[in-house]
């Protein structure tokens, strides 16, 4: 087995941290009660799914009741479109670097997708224009950091121009990115909904939630025993849940100085790939706002999945953003929105940093990536 020198692939998932394996053990082993029961075993369960309750509230800005279990942030923001849709009627219209856990369920629903400019961020002007000319806008969800390029939007901002332009709609934001590395009460100011999943913020895979806030409400899409508010059917992960408490707890206390650290590393990782392979160029305009943990890079003259292979063969863990269709490498919806061509695209490179990143990891990787770029190059010649 290669031995992993680099994990530059935490915008896929980030390790759990051990506080929360710790208070995870006791209930995957010791605890069985169902949250919804009435005996002892299932109170504990019970007080044990609010103290996470309180975590993530307060970690969002919000009161526990506004708290949504769900199994991550694919459900979270399937949630929220087909839930507000569900509830209200109407309309869903969102950006087009979306993930596709909103773009897919927007798409479905006959919304409408709206354009972004080069960095990526939902066009201001091309939003409003939609919203006066498209009657009946129930919902409107911006990514609040892309789980691609890391480029932030102003949900604030975006938020307001809901408010001008179609009042009567919701506002939903995919947070998921976000956690890790913003300050989420601020960062999604204005906004009814919030998505977000415990593993990219050193919580466990399986737990997420969807933050209903300002009395926004929504038709639940899995039906059964009314866990959750009746908003959520499904007997709770508890294990999972107060791992995501306890990760929430610990992001609130450290984000600023680990991504003031992660940055810092992130932009001599960047700098150093930009020095060291010709024609390499960082996909995000400077300027544009982006989390701390995303290096995005591309390469023209290669592809992405053979420069991924010999990374890890030199123990680099890390991704692309594209994928592989019918045998044939596609630029991803993120990129060709954001108007990469498709040479550069198809060479695309995401380096994504992490809590636990160190120095050392970043050095394997000024060394190994320059040096795979140029033996693919060299091998196409």
């Amino acid at each position: 087995m290669i031995p992993v020198e680099a994990y530059l692939d935490h915008a896929a998932s980030t390790p759990a941290r051990p506080e929360v394996v710790e208070a995870m053990l006791p209930w995957l082993a010791e605890h069985p009660g169902n949250p919804s029961g009435a005996h002892r075993l299932a109170r504990e369960a019970r007080r044990a799914l609010d103290d996470a309750r309180d975590a993530v509230a307060a970690l969002v800005g919000a009161d526990p009741g506004d708290v949504v279990f769900t199994s991550g942030g694919t459900e979270a923001d399937n949630l929220a479109v087909d839930g507000v849709l569900g509830a209200r009627g109407g309309v869903a219209v969102c950006g087009a670097t979306e993930h596709p856990a909103v773009l897919d369920p927007v798409r479905l629903s006959g919304g409408v997708v709206v354009p972004t400019d080069a960095g990526g961020r939902i066009d201001a002007d091309a939003l409003a224009a939609t919203l006066d000319a498209v009657a009946d806008v129930r919902l409107v969800s911006v990514i609040a950091a892309n789980n691609e390029t890391g480029v932030v939007n102003d949900v604030p901002a975006v938020a307001a121009l809901v408010v001008e332009h179609a009042p009567d709609a919701a506002v939903h934001t995919d947070a998921v990115q976000a956690t890790a590395w913003l300050d989420l009460a601020a960062a999604t100011e204005g906004a009814h909904l919030v998505s977000l999943t415990g593993h990219k913020f050193g919580g466990p895979k399986g737990a997420g939630a969807l933050v209903l806030r300002d009395g926004a409400t929504v038709a639940p899409v899995l039906r059964g025993g009314g866990q959750e508010r009746e908003r959520r059917s499904g007997t709770q992960n508890v294990p999972a849940i107060v791992g995501l408490g306890v990760a929430a707890r610990l992001v609130a206390t450290d984000r600023d100085a680990a991504a003031a650290r992660v940055g810092a590393l992130r932009d001599r990782l960047e700098a150093g790939l930009l020095a060291a392979v010709p024609d390499a160029r960082r996909t995000v305009p400077g300027g544009v706002a982006r989390t701390a943990g995303v290096a995005h890079v591309c390469v023209p003259g290669i592809e992405s999945e053979a420069l991924l292979f010999l990374l890890e063969r030199d123990g680099i863990s890390a991704s692309a953003a594209s994928s592989c269709a019918s045998g044939a490498q596609e630029p991803s919806h993120v990129l060709a929105a954001m108007g990469v061509d498709r040479d550069a695209a198809v060479g695309s490179l995401r380096l994504s940093l992490g809590h636990g990143t160190t120095g050392a990891e970043v050095d394997h990787a000024l060394a190994a990536i320059p040096a795979a770029v140029a033996r693919l190059r060299e091998h196409a010649r």
